[in-house]
Parts: structure tokens; C-alpha cells; sequence
């Protein structure tokens, strides 16, 4: 479980925002919550830390696959890149929030676990077992949480 809860404004909720290049998203993050690895295909996100402490972080793409993390305070913002799979988490004992904004009507979020493991229809057994390097069983145990 992620504890936490984004609300998103976009298109999607308000569709005069089309054409405008602007969406928002309200992370409410319960202690030890987490907005799992994900991205945002088409934008970039700001993230500003309203209330609480986040550690955030994203990893760049093939071949480096570089990991930049940073803890963020209340007041701090940070930059995820387009694209580029992104997470945070509170590691604290209170609840946090964050305002997230983004630059299209239309950023999209694939969430990785659940693209990779709750697919409709599966990603076989083998190719997943292959491409995590683990035995099929493990594949097998992790689906069945999606």
C-alpha cells in the first residue's frame, strides 16, 4: 500500500484547460506514505512541499540510469524532468502535502510496478522473470498484488 492520494487537475477535470499547457496535481502523503516510481510521458513537474518533508528523486535514462534524490523541506521545490521515472516518499511520523505542477493540459502518468506487473493482459511469466532476473515465482507473487 502507498498511503498516499494525489488529486489531479488537468484536462481531464477541467476541459478548458485544454490548449493551455498547465495541469496540477495535490499529493497528500500519510507517514510513511509514498507516490510510487512513475512518469509523466508528456511533462515536466515542479514539485512544492506545502507541509512535511519528502524524499524525492528521479533516475535518468538509459545508459547512466543516475539517481538524483534530495530531502525537501517545507517551501522547497524540485524539478522532475519529462519522461525520467520519479518518486517520493514521506519518512517522516506526520503527514505531508505537495503541489505538483505540470506543463501540459495533458501530462499522462504510467505508474512503473503496475504498468510492468498489473498489465491487462500479463507480461509473461518468462520475460519478466528474465528481465528482473528473478525466478517465476517472484513473478508470480508480485502480479498478484496488482
Amino acid at each position: 500500500m502507498t498511503h498516499s492520494t494525489v488529486t489531479p487537475v488537468n484536462v481531464a477535470q477541467i476541459a478548458w484547460l485544454n490548449t493551455m499547457g498547465i495541469s496540477l496535481a495535490r499529493i497528500d502523503y500519510a507517514p510513511y506514505g509514498l507516490n510510487p516510481p512513475h512518469t509523466h510521458p508528456r511533462g515536466t513537474e515542479i514539485l512544492t512541499v506545502l507541509e512535511g518533508s519528502l524524499y524525492v528523486g528521479f533516475v535518468t535514462s538509459n545508459p547512466g540510469n543516475k539517481l538524483f534524490t534530495k530531502v525537501l523541506n517545507k517551501g522547497d521545490v524540485y524539478v522532475f524532468p519529462q519522461g525520467l521515472i520519479h518518486f517520493q516518499f514521506n519518512y517522516g511520523t506526520k503527514n505531508a502535502v505537495a503541489l505538483a505542477a505540470l506543463s501540459s493540459q495533458n501530462p499522462g502518468v504510467i505508474t512503473v510496478a503496475n504498468a510492468v506487473f498489473g498489465s491487462k493482459l500479463s507480461i509473461t511469466d518468462d520475460i519478466l522473470a528474465k528481465a528482473f532476473q528473478v525466478d517465476k515465482m517472484t513473478v508470480d507473487r508480485i502480479q498478484a498484488q496488482f
